[in-house]
């Protein structure tokens, strides 16, 4: 060994030459794995969303309901689920207008669950059209925008 490999941080333990390449290697597998599992709590977080609002939008075709059922239901889920945010008046009609806008769940698989909800929320706000809706999902996904 020789004296460049002694690492003063770790206590003067002799350490193998190449030790800073395994410890980059490591680091760079850890940063990939959390963002491989942030873009996997993302998608099962839209297909939640999407799941909730194609229930919605089944019961009020079905029954007829309309708003109030919404607020009763944004306030119960509220109670259920303190802890998780996402369950608001205006968040569940969000999640029937992406529902409505996307009907097919494979569309919503390949492009909007790759994108986070706010940016989800802000491509139903503006972009009326589907085609140009669908274009603006995948040109997200494909830009990083």
């Amino acid at each position: 060994m020789k004296p460049d490999d002694l690492n003063p941080d770790a206590g003067d333990v002799l350490l193998p030459a190449d030790y800073p390449r395994l410890l980059e290697e490591i680091k760079a597998r850890v940063h990939a794995s959390r963002i491989r599992a942030a873009v996997s709590v993302n998608r099962e977080l839209i297909l939640l969303y999407w799941e909730i609002g194609r229930l919605i939008l089944q019961r009020q075709e079905a029954e007829g309901w309309g708003a109030k059922v919404i607020d009763r239901l944004a306030a119960d889920l509220g109670r259920e689920f303190p802890d998780q945010k996402g369950f608001s008046s205006r968040n569940l009609n969000y999640m029937r207008r992406f529902a409505q806008s996307y009907p097919e769940r494979e569309i919503v698989q390949q492009a909007a669950a790759q994108i986070p909800w706010f940016h989800n929320c802000v491509i139903l706000d503006k972009v009326q059209d589907p085609a140009q809706r669908e274009w603006y999902t995948r040109a997200t996904v494909e830009h990083g925008w």
